[in-house]
């Protein structure tokens, strides 16, 4: 039996789609669903994969739903992945392992882009000095302390969040937590997930050993200035979904802030849509 099915969501993404697939199936997952966002078909010309077709572009987060949804319930795990990655031959079954040994709800793989570099995967949940300090002096610094401290596990390894660019997942906790809050179009969607994933006391856990090249905003770059506004947006509600009780308080600041950086933002699109 198949252990995990791979959810692709695509929106324009061309050959770095026939890549992600290829790479996939190198890595020995035989169950793959492309949900197609792009409105033309232009995922159409695969074969042997699940094809979802709304028709209209659905967002991130409300897609991978339906990829999942449309996947076979007999797999305990859902690789959600963007179509402009690729992954290392070992990576799936790595991810797997570690799911299995640690007992983790959700493993994030070790993300590398094409120059080699590593990408910051792992993330914590900031508080709000590194909150501030990462938004706004992030746009014109960034390697700052905030955004080092953001970016990066706690000192005891501890990871909030994964990026959702490519991550592991068990799907029985998936549907617990009722996939990604499709109120998110895009951005956020993942912190958001995994925040609720911690909620229900299951474990974010780094995968080290498991390595994935993610080329990075192919399909955005279409669109960047309303991406920058999406983002923003999300960030929001993300402020507003995770502030309990006298922490919504600092909820208005955070989008004095938030509107601020997007004044910025828009002013600089090429560089402003990664976070």
């Amino acid at each position: 039996m198949s252990l995990v099915t791979a959810v692709i969501v695509d929106f324009y993404s061309g050959n770095h789609l026939d890549a992600c697939v290829a790479s996939l199936r190198a890595a020995g997952v035989t169950d793959i669903v492309v949900v197609d966002n792009s409105a033309v078909g232009a995922s159409h010309h695969l074969a042997d994969v699940t094809l979802v077709d709304p028709r209209f572009n659905l967002g991130y987060g409300r897609a991978v739903n339906r990829g999942v949804a449309a996947s076979p319930s007999a797999t305990p795990y859902v690789l959600v992945t963007n179509p402009d990655v690729v992954v290392d031959a070992s990576a799936v079954d790595e991810l797997v392992a570690i799911a299995t040994s640690s007992g983790a709800a959700l493993v994030g793989p070790e993300i590398r882009r094409p120059d080699g570099s590593i990408y910051p995967a792992w993330r914590i949940f900031p508080g709000p000095m590194v909150s501030v300090g990462h938004a706004l002096v992030g746009l014109v610094w960034k390697n700052n302390p905030w955004t080092r401290a953001y970016r990066s596990p706690g000192r005891d390894g501890h990871v909030d969040w994964v990026s959702g660019a490519c991550f592991l997942i068990r799907r029985d906790v998936f549907e617990q937590v009722g996939g990604f809050d499709e109120r998110y179009f895009m951005f956020a969607e993942d912190m958001d997930l995994c925040w609720r994933v911690g909620r229900t006391g299951g474990q974010i856990v780094p995968a080290p050993l498991a390595r994935v090249m993610h080329v990075e905003g192919v399909s955005r770059e279409r669109n960047v200035r309303p991406m920058i506004s999406a983002h923003h947006r999300s960030a929001i509600r993300f402020a507003w979904t995770t502030g309990r009780g006298w922490r919504r308080v600092r909820v208005p600041a955070a989008v004095a802030v938030l509107g601020l950086r997007w004044l910025v933002a828009v002013a600089r699109p090429s560089r402003s849509v990664r976070n």
